[in-house]
C-alpha cells in the first residue's frame, strides 16, 4: 500500500512500508500546512523547481534526516552547495532508486531562488514535473506549469494512478486548463494543488472536482493533512 499525505500548496508526502518521500516541502511560511519541518521524517526529497514555495524547507529536512535531494541539475547543484546530499536529474531522464523510479517531465514555468535582502534571483535551470513509480503505483506531480499538449503523450506513455495538478491560475494553469490536462493524462484519480495558499490563487477546488466528475474523471479534494491510500 502507498499512503499519500497532502500538506498544502504543492507539498505531497508518499509513504510505503520501506520508504518515505516528500515532494516540494514548503511548510515554514505556508499558512495551510498542519505540520512543521521538524515533524518530517523522510528518506528522500523531490523538488520540481527552484521557487521558494517549492524548495521550502528542503535543506533543513535533508540535513536533519540525512535524506537525499533529487532535483533538476542546476537546482540539485545549488542544494549541494548548501551542504545537502543530492542526486541531479533532468527533463526526460529517469533513474531507479531503492524506493522506486523517478522520471522528470517538462513543465512550463520558471525556476529561480529569490534573495530578497540582496535583491537577487539565482537562476536554477528549467522547472519540471515528475513521475514517481513506487510499489507498482505511478504518481504524476505536475509541479508548477501551464497546460501543454505533451501531457497527452505523458498520459499515453504512462499508466497514471494519481495526478496532482495545479489549479490556482495566475502563476500556473487554472481550473479550466487543468480539466483539459486531466482528460489528456487519463489518470485514475486527480487531486488539485497549488491553490488557496495566497489570495492570488484562490479557487473553488470542489467545483473543479465536480467538473472532473462531469467528464467521467474521479477527483478528490485533499485539505492539508488529508490522506488517501493506493
Amino acid at each position: 500500500m502507498v499512503k499519500i499525505t497532502f500538506h498544502g500548496h504543492s507539498c505531497v508526502q508518499v509513504e510505503t512500508g520501506q520508504a518515505s518521500l516528500i515532494i516540494d516541502p514548503f511548510l515554514s511560511g505556508n499558512p495551510t500546512a498542519k505540520i512543521s519541518a521538524d515533524d518530517v521524517k523522510v528518506d528522500a526529497i523531490l523538488l520540481t523547481h527552484g521557487h521558494g514555495d517549492h524548495v521550502g524547507d528542503a535543506v533543513s529536512i535533508a540535513k536533519k534526516n540525512e535524506a537525499k535531494i533529487i532535483a533538476p541539475f542546476e537546482l540539485a547543484t545549488y542544494m549541494g552547495w548548501q551542504g545537502c546530499d543530492v542526486h541531479p536529474m533532468h527533463i526526460g531522464g529517469s533513474y531507479q532508486f531503492d524506493f522506486g523510479r523517478v522520471k522528470l517531465t517538462p513543465a512550463f514555468h520558471g525556476s529561480g531562488y529569490v534573495l530578497e535582502d540582496q535583491k537577487q534571483i539565482i537562476y536554477l535551470g528549467m522547472p519540471a514535473g515528475l513521475l514517481l513509480t513506487i510499489d507498482g503505483t505511478t504518481i504524476y506531480h505536475a509541479g508548477d506549469t501551464a497546460l501543454f499538449s505533451d501531457m497527452k503523450l505523458i498520459g499515453e506513455q504512462h499508466n497514471i494512478d494519481l495526478a496532482f495538478l495545479p489549479i490556482g491560475d495566475n502563476f500556473t494553469m487554472g481550473p479550466e486548463d487543468a480539466l483539459i490536462a486531466a482528460e489528456w493524462l487519463q489518470a485514475k484519480k486527480v487531486v488539485p494543488m497549488h491553490y488557496n495558499t495566497f489570495p492570488l490563487i484562490e479557487q473553488d477546488a470542489q467545483a473543479f472536482v465536480r467538473a472532473l466528475k462531469e467528464k467521467g474523471i474521479e477527483g478528490e479534494v485533499l485539505e492539508a493533512g488529508g490522506q488517501l491510500a493506493l
